[in-house]
């Protein structure tokens, strides 16, 4: 390497720390410091390096009078890095377009010296990539020194934001690239040295805006995530629903069976508020109001454990739609899916390459299966009268006789649900739907006798991928009188996630509830499917609840 480039070698991502000591210097306190072996340094000491070398950094363009935090200005050249690279695809090898004058901004990728008065970086916006060539001689027709030039690229660091005016030109290598005209100016610099790979799962996380920066694919997940919701929306509004937003904060949590999370506010100091486990009992509110198919596409917020496919805060989208029979809703899904997959293949093989390609067939139709007789088909004997006075002290004789552990608070509906988990779930890998729920699973859908074990069932559906419950739908109850049967049936079990009698919504039954279709699909297990990731937290902007909390117990970047 030549003379002049020791002045960029302590910039150069090709010289920075190995990667084990470089997660410490870039966030000390995110992380558990006894969770990588073979280090000897206490918390103390690392932050205090980590300070240590924050402070030379901010010594170093103080004294080369660089304005760290400039205000910009509109320039009329200014393109973005992918309508660059795509106004000028066509230029050959050694071409420029000598009377184009552009401006762009972005983050500095990588940079490499070729000599004193040459320097690449690659520059990043918004995932996209332009070579920058800075050659003195082509700077400043009024000349200038090598020493300034100099001074540019040794403050130059990976991370850095910074703003190049120049010509397009593809190089005779054939990368697409701007010749800078002007010297490049400093608009943001990054404090902190990026190192070039992030591995630890864990910690990126918990760093997750250095995530983004270092590994693509982690930001191709969330823009993955964003053409998916606009799918699905767009599927919807082109079908003539409307958009909606009902309440997350209400005195009654209503719409699932769930614990919800309970707050206060200042107007009603003396009222407990509840924050939202589900928006159907809203949106049923509208259909009752003369809309007649209605959405909303947003979090709901469930007082649970966390684990890969939870997070106690979620994405749902539900619709209602008037005059929609069961088998209507399943059509819809059908269409929904099997479009939605082949959108995303799509973007995958176009955009987000980094992605694995989708391993479901998402083809029509898909299959079905009945709750009761598949699983008395499994245990090899038949469900009692699930109806009956003594349906419970039954169902728990078949857990002992089969030797299965029953869960906390052993429930009918939670024995029935943990037999579909053992027996029904496992079945669901490829898109299934389960059918003819008990009734008392599905104290909001309406019911009727099962044509075969003349049980009572309901008209509801789920559809499972991959074993995991994703689309939950049925015909909505709306007479209010077996409405609040069915609200006190549930009263019965003494569950404490059941919500009680909601008095409000019984009453705006009798105003006419039409024959409706009710469905709700967890958006951020769909995203998980789509995406190709095994972990709620990829999908996440900012992962679980576990990781949002624990972001101010790790300390601050001010400290």
């Amino acid at each position: 390497m030549n003379t002049g480039s020791r002045f960029l070698r302590p910039y150069l991502c090709k010289d920075l720390l190995p990667l084990r000591s470089i997660r410490f210097a870039l966030h000390a306190r995110f992380f558990t410091i006894g969770r990588v072996v073979g280090t000897a340094c206490s918390t103390d000491s690392v932050e205090s390096s980590r300070r240590a070398d924050v402070q030379q950094r901010i010594r170093e363009l103080r004294d080369a009078g660089v304005d760290m935090y400039p205000s910009i200005v509109a320039d009329p050249r200014l393109v973005t890095c992918k309508d660059f690279r795509q106004r000028y695809a066509t230029l050959k090898p050694e071409e420029s377009s000598a009377d184009e004058s552009v401006t762009l901004r972005g983050r500095v990728y990588s940079s490499r010296i070729a000599g004193s008065r040459l320097v690449f970086f690659d520059l990043v916006q918004d995932g996209h990539h332009v070579q920058v060539l800075c050659n003195l001689r082509k700077i400043d027709p009024l000349g200038m020194s090598i020493e300034e030039f100099k001074q540019f690229y040794r403050i130059l660091r990976r991370g850095d934001i910074f703003s190049v005016t120049g010509i397009p030109h593809r190089t005779s290598r054939g990368e697409l690239s701007i010749s800078v005209t002007e010297l490049p100016r400093l608009l943001s610099p990054s404090l902190h040295r990026l190192p070039e790979e992030l591995l630890d799962k864990a910690t990126r996380v918990r760093i997750r805006h250095a995530d983004f920066l270092i590994n693509p694919q982690a930001a191709q997940v969330l823009r993955l995530r964003s053409c998916i919701v606009q799918y699905l929306r767009n599927f919807l509004l082109n079908d003539r629903f409307v958009e909606v937003n009902t309440p997350i904060l209400a005195d009654s949590a209503g719409g699932a069976i769930a614990r919800p999370f309970k707050t206060s506010a200042t107007e009603f100091p003396d009222r407990p508020i509840a924050l939202r486990i589900a928006p159907e009992l809203w949106l049923k509110r509208m259909i009752l109001g003369g809309i007649d198919r209605v959405f909303e596409i947003g979090p709901s917020f469930r007082n649970e454990g966390l684990d890969a496919t939870h997070n106690p805060e979620f994405t749902t989208c539900e619709f209602y739609k008037s005059f929609a029979s069961l088998e209507d809703l399943i059509d819809m899904t059908e269409t929904l899916f099997s479009g939605l997959a082949l959108y995303v293949q799509r973007l995958k093989e176009t955009q987000f390459t980094s992605l694995p390609p989708l391993d479901v067939d998402f083809t029509p139709p898909f299959r079905r299966i009945d709750f009761i007789s598949t699983i008395e088909d499994a245990i090899g004997r038949p469900l009692p009268d699930l109806g009956a006075p003594d349906a419970l002290r039954d169902v728990l004789q078949i857990f002992q006789n089969l030797n299965i552990e029953p869960p906390s608070s052993p429930t009918l509906p939670r024995l029935l649900d943990h037999l579909s988990s053992l027996y029904l779930e496992p079945l669901c890998m490829s898109p299934t739907f389960i059918s003819h729920h008990p009734t008392c699973l599905s104290p909001l859908a309406k019911s009727s006798r099962h044509n075969g074990n003349y049980q009572n069932v309901s008209s509801r559906v789920e559809l499972f991928i991959g074993g995991r419950e994703v689309v939950n739908a049925y015909e909505e109850e709306n007479s209010p009188f077996e409405q609040r049967r069915k609200f006190e049936e549930q009263l019965v079990w003494h569950d404490n996630e059941s919500q009680g009698i909601d008095e409000s919504y019984l009453e705006a039954l009798e105003w006419g509830l039409p024959p409706t279709g009710g469905w709700g699909l967890g958006v951020d297990r769909l995203c998980m499917i789509f995406c190709g990731v095994q972990r709620i937290n990829d999908v996440l902007s900012f992962g679980n609840l576990r990781n949002v909390v624990g972001l101010t117990d790790r300390g601050s970047l001010r400290r």
